[in-house]
């Protein structure tokens, strides 16, 4: 490993972990940011002249200081502490630049078509004569192998869900399956991406030699299932959607009350609990009957007689009086409640940072939270190519001039 490096301070459980990222979105890039929140060295990578163009400019956006084009939020908040350099890979000198940065990394994430860097000549293997110890990381929709008519594919977040068996269960029996919001399947697929990667970087801490994983989108959120396939495999059945109730015990569910809504669950002895908070006995065997036979006659009247109970009172009530009676219940929070929930802001789950596109902002702060090596926000999202002369120059070496070359030969 060089010693140079990009960071001005060291922090975090990740300091000295070098991370190259190329893809765009989420699924891949998002488990590269949270390693930098955690000290993690992350060079993202974009393309020249149009950049992550999804990530960059979906959804809300918020006005540069500059005057330049506003910028997504998501951006904003996901692409804190990283350093974004343009490169064209697909060229001759764009695949050498990559070469010289994966000499200096441990951990290369990738998301793509497969194929996609073997076609530009980045293959494992050409990489590995740069960098042995490297760790690669390919995300892709459906996989590196397997069957031809899959492999290639492309995905999305919702084709990730659906065909990886969440969205077949999400919703109600009446609706159509529904996608888990925001970008659920996205999601589990960073968090895969990156405690893989840390497990290869283990491995090749330990032995020397670097390895490539293979992880596909689809098998990430399929993998979050539980046992919904042994169910199949050993009985033929088919989890079918149910809304927000649980199988096979009550309650579990979202109810109204008078000003919003809650969630509140009761399995085990904590059933007991909530049937004598909302004034039943738990000792009569017809409650005792409801918790387990959801569609018998006292399963139909337990969930009306709760349904009601929670009806007659606010949200803060129910809230209250199920926590009194150590009953799991939460409103069901919208971005201005948890703003201002007492519990958040104990935490300080929401922070402020200095963003190098639009200046002071507050979103969301580090998770989890490390007591000998906390994470950290050191700086704010950049603009396409902010950092191109920081890694060329500074980190590569290369001239000014060279630089310049490279930028109007359209390779960053």
């Amino acid at each position: 490993m060089a010693d140079k490096t990009l960071l001005s301070e060291q922090f975090g459980p990740l300091q000295g972990v070098k991370i190259v990222s190329t893809g765009s979105l989420i699924a891949q890039p998002f488990g590269a940011e949270l390693a930098s929140e955690m000290g993690a060295e992350v060079i993202q990578i974009e393309r020249p002249v149009v950049g992550d163009v999804g990530w960059r400019t979906i959804g809300v956006r918020l006005p540069t200081r500059d005057g330049g084009a506003p910028v997504a939020t998501s951006w904003i908040q996901e692409r804190r502490n990283v350093f974004c350099i343009t490169l064209d890979m697909s060229k001759p000198r764009g695949r050498d630049l990559l070469l010289k940065l994966a000499a200096r990394a441990d951990i290369w994430m990738e998301s793509s078509k497969p194929g996609t860097y073997a076609k530009w000549g980045l293959d494992d293997q050409t990489v590995w004569k740069a960098n042995p110890k490297l760790v690669i990381t390919h995300v892709s929709g459906f996989g590196q192998i397997g069957d031809p008519d899959y492999v290639g594919r492309a995905s999305y977040d919702i084709v990730g869900q659906a065909a990886g068996g969440m969205m077949y269960q999400t919703g109600y029996p009446e609706t159509a399956p529904t996608r888990a919001a925001p970008w659920t399947g996205d999601y589990i697929t960073a968090l895969f991406t990156l405690w893989s990667s840390l497990a290869g970087l283990t491995y090749a801490r330990a032995t020397g030699k670097g390895q490539a994983i293979d992880l596909a989108q689809y098998e990430a959120i399929h993998k979050t299932l539980g046992g919904t396939m042994l169910e199949y495999f050993q009985q033929g059945i088919v989890r079918e959607r149910s809304g927000n109730r649980a199988q096979g015990f009550q309650p579990l569910d979202s109810f109204a009350a008078k000003d919003g809504w809650v969630v509140l669950g009761a399995l085990g002895d904590v059933y007991d609990r909530i049937v004598r908070a909302i004034g039943l006995d738990p000792a009569d065997p017809k409650w005792q009957s409801a918790r387990t036979n959801l569609e018998s006659v006292e399963g139909i009247e337990f969930d009306a007689i709760l349904r009601g109970w929670v009806s007659e009172r606010t949200v803060a009530e129910v809230v209250r009086i199920m926590a009194d009676a150590k009953v799991p219940c939460s409103p069901i929070m919208t971005s201005k409640d948890m703003a201002e929930d007492s519990h958040y802001r104990s935490r300080g789950i929401h922070a402020e940072w200095e963003d190098l596109q639009v200046g002071r902002v507050k979103g969301t702060g580090i998770v989890p939270r490390f007591s000998l090596t906390p994470g950290k926000v050191v700086r704010g999202s950049p603009s396409l190519g902010y950092d191109n002369a920081r890694v060329y120059g500074g980190l590569l070496g290369l001239a000014e001039r060279e630089i310049e070359e490279l930028k109007a030969a359209k390779v960053i």
